[in-house]
C-alpha cells in the first residue's frame, strides 16, 4: 500500500533497521535527527563510539538533497564511506587520493543527484573548482565531524576549520550539525562562534564510556609488562601511542622480537608505507600498531581492545580523544598509561619553546591537568569526568585501577608537615622537585648555596622515591593544603589550609596501592558466548571481508559475532535479530554464517 511504502521510507526507526541492523536508537540519537530533520542547527558532543555519525547519515537518506560532510582526515573519509557503500548507501568523497578522473565521476554524480553524502576535507571548500561545482547542488544538510578543530582553545585547531562558515554562508537554508567527542565550555561556545550557529540545539551525551578501563603504570618496567598486556589480548587489536618516531620503531621492533606482529605508523613515513601499514590493521592483518598521534584521528575500527600511552598526552582531551579508539563497539577494552618524571620533564621543555606566553601558559596548565589524573589516588574514571564538567556520583567505577585495586589508607601526616614546613621555610620561592630534594638529602648547588641543607627537615625523606613523594604532594594538592602557581616554573604554595594545618596538624591518609592492578575481565560482556565458534566465526569474517577488499568490522562487527555465537540462529528469521543485521546484510551474508552456526551447534 502506499501508506507503508511512505512509512518505510520517511521513519526513522526503520531505516535504523534496515541499514544498520538495530532495533533501537542510542540515547540522544533519536532527539538529534528529530531535530536535524526540523532544519534546525545542532551541536553534539558524544563520546567516540555513541553514534556521532549515525546522527547526520540517517537524515541524509530522508533529506532532498546532498549531505556534505566536513572531515579531517582522508583514511576517516575512506572508512566511512566503504561501511555505507556496504550498506547501499550512496556516498561518495573528494580528497587527494583521487586522480582527476575520479574526482571528475565524483563531482558528475553529485551533480546528477546520484551521491547523498559526500565527505570533503576542509581546505576543499575555498577552491574555485569546489565552489563552481557545488554552487548550483541542493544542498540538504551540512554536517561538520571533529568540530572542536575549529577552535584555538580545542587540542588539534586547525585554522582551515575557519572557512567552514562560507559553506555555510553560501547555503544559509541548510542546517549544520556540528559533532565532536571532546569539547570544555569554552570550546563549545567557540564551535557556536565560529560557525555562525547561535540558535544550535545542543546536544552533551555523558562522556563516560563504562566499558573502557582506565590505569595508569609506573614506566619503570613497562615493556615486559606491555609485552604481557599484549599477550592477554592476543590476535586483538590494540594501539600503542609514543610521543616520538623514533620510539614507535623502536618498539615495534622490540615487539616482533618478541614474537608480538606489530608495526610502526608516524608522519616520516612515504604516505604508501602509512597507507599501507593502517589498510593491514583494519583488515586484522597486524595486530599492534605504534604510533605517533597521527594515528589518532584516522581510525575508524570498533573493536580496538586496548590503547597504550607509553609516553604522556598533552592534555586530558588529547588523552580522552586517543583512548576513544579503544571499545567503540561497547565492548570491555583497557586502556593503560604509563607515567615517569622523565616523560614530565621531556613535555616541560618542550612548553617552554612555546613563544606566545598565552599559549604556554594554556599549555601548561593542560599538562598539569594531565600530571594530576596520572598521580591522583581518587577514581580516574571521576577525575575525567570532572574535567568535561560532568559530575560522578558512582563511589566505586569498577573500571579503572584505584577501584580495582586493593588500597590501604596510609597515615602520611607526618610527611605532610615535612613537606609543607620546607616548603614555608624556603619562602615558598620554589618548585615541588625543589622541596623532594631537599627532603631526599640532595647536596645539588642550589640547595647548598641557598643553605637549604641547614634546614631541620633536610634528608628526613630519603626513603621516600620521587615518585612516592610526587604522589603525596599530588594528594596534597588535591586536598587544598598546597597549589602549584601557574609560573613557567611553577612554585609549590601554601594554602590558608594548609598554614592552618601548621599551626594545629590533622590526620591526613593517602592510598597506597599493594599489588599490581591486573586488567580488568571481560565480565561486563552482554552474553556469554561459545568461544570455538566465535573464532570460527572471525575467520569467516576476514574471507568475506578480504574477498570484497574491506575491513573485517564492514562485515559484522564483534558484537554481532559474539550473539551469533552465543544464541546460534538457525533460521534467516532469527538471524535477522542479530544486532547489526539489516536487510543487504541478511541477503549478503546469512547464508555462509548460518552454515557455519549450524556445523557447530549441538
Amino acid at each position: 500500500m502506499p501508506v507503508k511504502s511512505l512509512e518505510v521510507v520517511t521513519n526513522p526507526k526503520i531505516l535504523l533497521k534496515k541499514y544498520w541492523g538495530h532495533d533501537e536508537f542510542r540515547p540522544l540519537q533519536e532527539k538529534i535527527i528529530d531535530n536535524v530533520l526540523s532544519k534546525k542547527d545542532s551541536l553534539v558532543i558524544m563520546p567516540t563510539g555513541a553514534g556521532k555519525s549515525l546522527c547526520y547519515q540517517l537524515p541524509a537518506l530522508l533529506n532532498n538533497g546532498l549531505t556534505v560532510v566536513i572531515s579531517p582526515l582522508i583514511a576517516l573519509m575512506h572508512d566511512q564511506v566503504i561501511s555505507l557503500l556496504s550498506n547501499n548507501i550512496a556516498a561518495a568523497y573528494l580528497n587527494s587520493s583521487l586522480d582527476a578522473k575520479q574526482i571528475k565521476e565524483v563531482e558528475e554524480n553529485v551533480k546528477l543527484g546520484r551521491i547523498k553524502l559526500l565527505y570533503i576535507a576542509p581546505e576543499r571548500l575555498v577552491l574555485d573548482s569546489f565552489q563552481a561545482m557545488i554552487k548550483d547542488v541542493n544542498i540538504g544538510l551540512i554536517a561538520i565531524d571533529e568540530a572542536h578543530c575549529i577552535s584555538e582553545w580545542g587540542h588539534e585547531f586547525r585554522p582551515e576549520y575557519r572557512n567552514l562558515k562560507v559553506l555555510r554562508k553560501s547555503f544559509p537554508n541548510a542546517p549544520v550539525i556540528a559533532l565532536t567527542a571532546t569539547a570544555t565550555r569554552r570550546v563549545r561556545q567557540d564551535i557556536i562562534t565560529e560557525l555562525e550557529i547561535d540558535n544550535a540545539e545542543i546536544f552533551i551525551d555523558s562522556f563516560n564510556r563504562p566499558n573502557l578501563n582506565y590505569i595508569v603504570r609506573p614506566k619503570a618496567n613497562a615493556f615486559d609488562e606491555i609485552v604481557n598486556m599484549l599477550n592477554k589480548h592476543n590476535g586483538e587489536s590494540s594501539i600503542i601511542y609514543c610521543y616520538s618516531r623514533k620510539d614507535t620503531e623502536e618498539l615495534a621492533r622490540k615487539l616482533v622480537n618478541e614474537g608480538i606482529n606489530a608495526e610502526p605508523y608516524h608522519a616520516g613515513l612515504d604516505n604508501k608505507k602509512r597507507t599501507n601499514t593502517q589498510q593491514k590493521f583494519m583488515r586484522d592483518e597486524i595486530n599492534v600498531i605504534t604510533a605517533t598521534i597521527a594515528f589518532g584521528m584516522g581510525i575508524d575500527k570498533p573493536d580496538v581492545r586496548l590503547i597504550i600511552h607509553y609516553s604522556l598526552p598533552k592534555s586530558i582531551e588529547n588523552y580522552y580523544q586517543e583512548t576513544g579508539r579503544a571499545g567503540r563497539d561497547g565492548l570491555p577494552s583497557d586502556c593503560v598509561l604509563f607515567y615517569s618524571y622523565k616523560d614530565k620533564r621531556k613535555q616541560d621543555y618542550f612548553i617552554l619553546d612555546i613563544s606566545d606566553p598565552e599559549e604556554q601558559k594554556r599549555a601548561r596548565n593542560k599538562l598539569g591537568k594531565v600530571i594530576e589524573y596520572c598521580e591522583t589516588q581518587e577514581c580516574r574514571r571521576h577525575v575525567l569526568l570532572t574535567y568535561f564538567g560532568e559530575t560522578y556520583i558512582e563511589e566505586n567505577c569498577d573500571g579503572c585501577d584505584i577501584c580495582l585495586s586493593d588500597l590501604a589508607l596510609v597515615d602520611v601526616t607526618e610527611i605532610t608537615t615535612h613537606i609543607l614546613f620546607t616548603a614555608y621555610k624556603t619562602g615558598q620561592r620554589f618548585g615541588a622537585r625543589y622541596i623532594i630534594d631537599i627532603l631526599r638529602g640532595s647536596l645539588i648547588k642550589r640547595i647548598v648555596s641557598n643553605k637549604h641543607c641547614e634546614l631541620p627537615y633536610f634528608a628526613l625523606a630519603k626513603e621516600y622515591s620521587v615518585e612516592d613523594l610526587g604522589q603525596i604532594i599530588n594528594n596534597l594538592i588535591a586536598k587544598g593544603l598546597v597549589i602549584k602557581s601557574d609560573d613557567a616554573y611553577p612554585l609549590l604554595k601554601l594554602t590558608e589550609q594548609g598554614i592552618d594545618f601548621l599551626k594545629t596538624p590533622f590526620k591526613i591518609e593517602a592510598r597506597k596501592i599493594e599489588k599490581i592492578t591486573k586488567l580488568r575481565k571481560s565480565t561486563n560482556e552482554k552474553v556469554d558466548y561459545d568461544i570455538e565458534l566465535f573464532e570460527k566465526l572471525r575467520k569467516l569474517r576476514k574471507k568475506l571481508a578480504d574477498d570484497a577488499s574491506v575491513p573485517a568490522y564492514v562485515v559484522f562487527g564483534d558484537v554481532a559475532l559474539r550473539e551469533m555465537a552465543a544464541f546460534k540462529p538457525c533460521t534467516k528469521e532469527e538471524f535477522a535479530k542479530i544486532h547489526g543485521v539489516g536487510a543487504i546484510k541478511l541477503e549478503s551474508y546469512s547464508e555462509e554464517f548460518l552454515s557455519i552456526i549450524d556445523e557447530n551447534s549441538e
